[in-house]
């Protein structure tokens, strides 16, 4: 007697191919939709797809038990995520994240459920409101997106994938030495070990392959803001390195802090004055030589942060992240230490540092909507003040829910500003936003998590 399993199997297989004009005709449209949206970007090598084989339908159905998830074959497809798979190609690893970043700009019109469309091709959706990348069982992290595409009669799933070279590269090779294979010796330790150090292997060649790109193409530039990238670097590895050797002295271990320190050092550079390349040049020999000079001074990582004055604080923005500091700064060690630092390195009384850190923080997030183009055009000055508070509450609010260190980290930040920007880009007149608010609203708390 046969198992049910099988007919389970048959059955689902017959429906799929009841969807198979379908499938091709998404594969297609999809294929041209990405190439169309992404293949013009910089970081962006080639567009592919495919169309999964009935071989790998069936061996997945069977090895991750549909038949006792979903009780009908109907359920099975549905839930059969990758019938067509789309996958952008990209450089380097680093790339994923703004390929990844820009499929969010891209698809910007929220259809419900987590999906959303452009508006170009309402029946293409990606479900976007899931965490990327998504962990894999090997430990690695992927981008890899659910979609569904419609023809306007009938819908399949798909699977966006944005991978670098060596991703691809290695995913190949793991999907046919480990997946495809099912010896025992390819489960044993041994053998797991070697296949991890090779993965890592190849993300150092990537991220060599990156540095040597990245020379290449900068060379022939007299690039102003690269110089100052790489002089902000080199400040922050310094001050790193120094105050990573003080926390080993006093704990045995090193504190991992190096996006702190990047903070640290945009304030500190900024608070000395820097407007042009000559400044930059100035306030970095200037900071470098006040950074050696404490070298060797002591710090007190167990000693509380004291004022001696109360602190005055700019506006509400800086008043609501400051009060929310000082609640926890004698209590979480980073904020703790990021602030001593700060006042280690600058002169000046701890009070006015403090304020300076919060105008700091202030200026990342409403320099990037007094920037923008958009409103700049379409608003009154008024108007876009009206808007610029609102926001900037927003933010405040998400940061008091948060009070993580990592919130002012430059990559959070600079994720932040972006979704703002995508809400932004809608707007066309003030009282379009004045009728939408609420739209809006729940727009960005949905991207500051609040």
């Amino acid at each position: 007697m046969r198992l049910d399993i099988f007919d389970f199997i048959d059955n689902t297989m017959d429906l799929i191919g009841e969807y198979e004009e379908v499938i091709k005709e998404g594969e297609h449209e999809l294929e041209d939709f990405f190439e169309e949206m992404f293949l013009q970007e910089d970081n962006v090598l080639n567009i592919v797809s495919r169309v999964k084989s009935k071989d790998s339908l069936k061996e997945k159905i069977l090895r991750q038990d549909f038949y006792l998830k979903y009780k009908t074959p109907e359920n099975s497809v549905k839930n059969l995520s990758d019938l067509i798979g789309v996958r952008i190609e990209c450089r380097f690893i680093e790339d994923e994240k703004e390929v990844y970043e820009k499929v969010l700009e891209v698809f910007n019109i929220h259809e419900g459920k987590g999906y959303y469309y452009n508006e170009k091709k309402p029946n293409i959706l990606l479900k976007l409101d899931d965490k990327q990348p998504q962990t894999q069982r090997n430990g690695f992290g992927i981008y890899k997106v659910d979609g569904i595409y419609s023809n306007g009669e009938e819908s399949v799933n798909f699977e966006l994938q944005i991978q670098a070279l060596v991703n691809v590269f290695w995913g190949e090779v793991e999907h046919k030495i480990l997946y495809k294979n099912y010896k025992y010796l390819l489960t044993e330790d041994l053998f797991k070990d070697v296949m991890h150090s090779l993965r890592e292997n190849l993300s150092m060649i990537d991220r060599q392959l990156m540095i040597l790109y990245n020379h290449l193409r900068d060379m022939d530039e007299s690039n102003q803001d690269k110089r100052r990238e790489q002089m902000e670097s080199l400040l922050s590895k310094i001050v790193y390195e120094i105050y990573s050797e003080k926390t080993r002295g006093e704990f045995g271990f090193i504190v991992d802090y190096r996006k702190t320190c990047d903070v640290i050092v945009s304030y500190v550079l900024k608070k000395n004055g820097c407007t042009d390349l000559e400044d930059y040049d100035r306030a970095f020999l200037e900071v470098l030589e006040r950074v050696y000079q404490i070298e060797e001074d002591e710090i007190h990582f167990d000693n509380y942060i004291e004022f001696e004055g109360e602190i005055e604080y700019e506006d509400e923005f800086c008043k609501a992240i400051g009060e929310a500091i000082l609640e926890i700064i004698n209590r979480d060690f980073k904020w703790n230490l990021f602030f001593k630092i700060i006042f280690q390195i600058e002169p000046g009384s701890n009070e006015d540092n403090f304020k300076g850190v919060l105008v700091f923080l202030r200026n990342r997030f409403l320099g990037n909507l007094q920037n923008h183009e958009g409103l700049n055009s379409k608003l009154s000055s008024e108007e876009r003040k009206e808007i610029y508070n609102h926001i900037m509450k927003l933010i405040a609010t998400a940061f008091v829910g948060n009070r993580e260190i990592e919130f002012i980290n430059d990559d959070n930040i600079k994720c932040i500003n972006k979704k703002i920007n995508i809400i932004l880009n809608k707007i066309n007149s003030f009282e379009m936003w004045q009728e939408n608010i609420n739209y809006f609203t729940d727009e960005l708390k949905m991207q500051l998590k609040i």
